[in-house]
């Protein structure tokens, strides 16, 4: 009867907040937080957001009003802040414009909008949130998360031994609750691996984890969360260490029980799991290609758990953030929830603390220029314009404009934010590398690289570089700053013609790894192609050789690999490595036993993986962003574009939580007809992009039941609910 109680009152909660959303602004955000009431928020002039109720269907106004307790906004009275009617569509990243908030204070806010028909609308709910302590300019964090998971399978295997599953793998401890009678202890085990016995294996190798913890239990203390050990090598210096209120975690799926005298039921155990704070709700995939869902799944997962650390880390292994890593997880993490303070704190972190790669680097201002068009907030680009100049590599350039990491200095690297002159940059291509080019014993003999032969100036780099001038001349133009917009998009051109003209074997018609290098390798064309470097009339040889290649990079070099393919409409090829079933695929992951995505295909091709490295989890965005085609066009989604790229796929839904809230597409196709139903939120323009199949001729294109014929492939979407049908015969 409780639980019918339940799931009514939940019914009735979903329901609630539907016709909430209908009528007025949800999803409220102050400084990139949800639910701001427990959280410091550490900005004087913090930016508030919020979704615009659907009956507006655009905004037209808003208003803002903040005081001091809730009584005074019940009654009307904004004793801090009135905005008054501002004439404006925009409803993200609204700063707080009368003077600065006072520190270490409770305030509360609520918003109202005027609708397409200029006619205001009522008041959101009211929210509460807090100031901290103001340092200058910092970006607030949002709240961990702990989370009491019970038993998915939970087995006595003796009369004192208990065998139990959590079903996936998690960053956390492991709770008992239970009623000891006496003096006792009890013997814990933890892991990540099972062995061929469907016990916790004791000698996972690699980096996989283990534990075994003795516990001392007595009458009267009926819960025990048990005390691990901390890790040497994740613990030091660079690690990122977790705040004491949390603990020492480590990653596992797996429980043993031994030597206990006490009756076990699953309810006496909990997996005790951390992450930031997430909400799953907004989210959803799915497909008539079975693979692809598990691999979705095993990639949402990836991007949840792994988030423990508030800073984006490489795995457990180390716990330190590297850029390459941060950029795959930023853009899942993106695309599966709409909480944004995680990734901006981690783009932060990376201006004083660099990495040696020099590709990583590069990934920096691929970081901010992600941050800025999924939020629409410019403060951090502002903020570190200077320091962003620096990690684009421009002061590499020879005179053709390409650069080399054999042209850094002492001085430069202390202004990349090393601590250390004499620290030195690498070009790494793809990781691990192999034995060739490696110092670490344990490299394979093949590697990740797709035998890259590396030379002063090598192609990978330069293509990372091309599209850092690019962004840095978009950034400059938004502050502004119009002589570094022109230098910047001068320059890029520049490199782009010089990569052309000397890395492009145009008899070959593909890219050679560097100057003066013969070999070319599938890394050296998937970057080209993925950043959009290759001339037209190579574009087809460029393709046609990357496909040769299969999946000749690491589950890092996969989303670079994808988006090259997705770049280039070649959606059949791109599914088929999506699903693969070989050794080198996600399916290879999931069929190892794992529920977070590994470092790397399998042990064999790294044998001191671990199993919980979130670079690995490339599908989480490229499902969303390449597959779907689901991106913001204009920052903060004030535009977006939708270009549906299924393959043979028969029936998809996806659900994509934005900044205005949820994208909600659904695919299904019937003889030679596809039909695509999309639904968008309140107060965004949006694009659907129709892309040509070379083997089918589009006969006809309706939009609501009304034929329509797309401006240079574009139909522009002017309801919250579209219906488009595309009927085609084969060619």
């Amino acid at each position: 009867m409780r639980r019918g109680n339940a799931l009514i009152m939940m019914f009735v909660f979903i329901i609630t907040t539907l016709h909430a959303q209908e009528k007025v602004p949800y999803n409220l955000i102050v400084e990139f937080i949800r639910q701001p009431q427990n959280v410091e928020i550490l900005d004087s002039q913090p930016e508030f957001s919020w979704a615009v109720p659907v009956k507006s269907v655009k905004q037209t106004g808003y208003q803002i009003l903040v005081a001091t307790t809730k009584q005074k906004l019940n009654e009307q009275q904004a004793d801090v802040w009135n905005s008054g009617k501002i004439e404006s569509s925009n409803s993200t990243e609204i700063e707080y414009n009368a003077g600065h908030l006072s520190p270490n204070t409770r305030y509360f806010w609520k918003v109202r909008v005027w609708d397409i028909n200029n006619k205001p609308g009522e008041y959101s709910s009211i929210q509460e949130f807090t100031t901290g302590i103001f340092k200058g300019y910092q970006t607030s964090s949002n709240r961990f998360m702990s989370i009491f998971i019970q038993p998915k399978v939970f087995n006595k295997i003796s009369a004192n031994h208990y065998f139990i599953d959590f079903g996936k793998d998690a960053f956390g401890t492991l709770v008992l609750k239970i009623k000891p009678i006496k003096k006792d202890s009890i013997t814990i085990l933890l892991g990540e691996k099972l062995s061929t016995k469907n016990t916790i294996d004791t000698l996972p190798g690699g980096t996989i984890r283990y534990a075994k913890i003795k516990i001392a239990i007595e009458p009267g203390k009926m819960e025990y969360k048990i005390q691990l050990k901390p890790d040497e090598r994740n613990t030091g210096l660079a690690a990122i260490h977790l705040p004491d209120s949390i603990g020492v975690v480590m990653p596992f799926r797996y429980c043993e029980i031994e030597n206990c005298n006490i009756e076990l039921k699953a309810e006496n155990v909990f997996q005790n799991a951390f992450w930031y704070n997430w909400d799953y709700n907004s989210i959803d995939f799915l497909s008539s290609d079975s693979i692809l869902n598990q691999v979705w799944e095993l990639c949402k997962h990836s991007i949840k758990a792994t988030s423990f650390c508030g800073i984006y880390i490489d795995g457990d292994r180390e716990r330190i953030p590297y850029e390459a890593d941060a950029y795959i997880n930023q853009l899942g993490h993106y695309c599966l929830d709409n909480e944004y303070s995680e990734a901006r704190k981690t783009n932060e972190y990376f201006i004083k603390h660099p990495t040696w790669p020099t590709e990583w680097i590069l990934c920096t201002t691929l970081l901010f220029y992600n941050d800025y068009m999924y939020t629409g907030n410019l403060e951090s680009i502002k903020h570190f314009y200077r320091e962003l100049k620096y990690k684009c590599l421009v002061d590499l350039a020879c005179e053709d404009g390409l650069i080399s990491s054999k042209n850094v200095t002492d001085s430069f690297v202390i202004k990349l934010g090393f601590t250390d002159p004499k620290a030195r940059l690498k070009d790494i291509i793809d990781w691990p590398p192999a034995q060739k080019d490696s110092w670490m014993p344990l490299v394979q003999p093949e590697g990740e690289r797709d035998g890259y032969v590396f030379g002063e100036i090598n192609t990978v780099v330069n293509c990372f570089f091309y599209r850092n001038l690019q962004i840095m001349s978009e950034f400059a133009g938004l502050l502004n700053n119009k002589k570094d917009s022109i230098y910047y998009s001068d320059l890029a051109q520049k490199v782009k013609k010089s990569i052309n003209e000397k890395l492009l074997d145009k008899t070959k018609g593909i890219y050679l790894d560097g100057e003066n290098i013969n070999h070319s390798s599938l890394h050296a064309n998937m970057f080209a192609l993925a950043f959009e470097l290759v001339p037209f009339e190579y574009q087809k040889s460029v393709l046609s050789f990357i496909k040769t290649r299969g999946m000749a990079c690491s589950v890092y070099g996969a989303q670079f690999l994808l988006e090259a393919l997705y770049n280039a409409n070649e959606a059949d090829y791109a599914l088929s490595l999506l699903t693969s079933t070989n050794n080198r695929s996600w399916w290879n992951m999931i069929r190892y036993g794992s529920t977070i995505t590994m470092e790397a295909w399998g042990m064999e091709h790294k044998p001191n993986s671990d199993i919980n490295h979130a670079w690995g989890a490339a599908p989480a965005n490229i499902i969303t962003r390449n597959l779907w085609g689901i991106i913001p066009v204009l920052p903060g989604f004030e535009k977006a574009s939708i270009k549906p790229q299924l393959s043979n796929l028969k029936y998809s839904k996806i659900s994509v939580p934005t900044i205005r809230g949820s994208i909600v597409a659904e695919y299904s196709k019937k003889d030679n007809t596809s039909f695509y139903h999309i639904t968008l939120p309140a107060n965004i323009n949006c694009d659907f992009v129709v892309v040509e199949n070379p083997n089918k001729k589009i006969t006809q294109i309706k939009l609501n039941d009304k034929p329509v014929i797309p401006e240079q492939g574009l139909i522009h979407l002017g309801v919250m609910n579209n219906q488009i049908k595309i009927t085609w015969e084969n060619k």
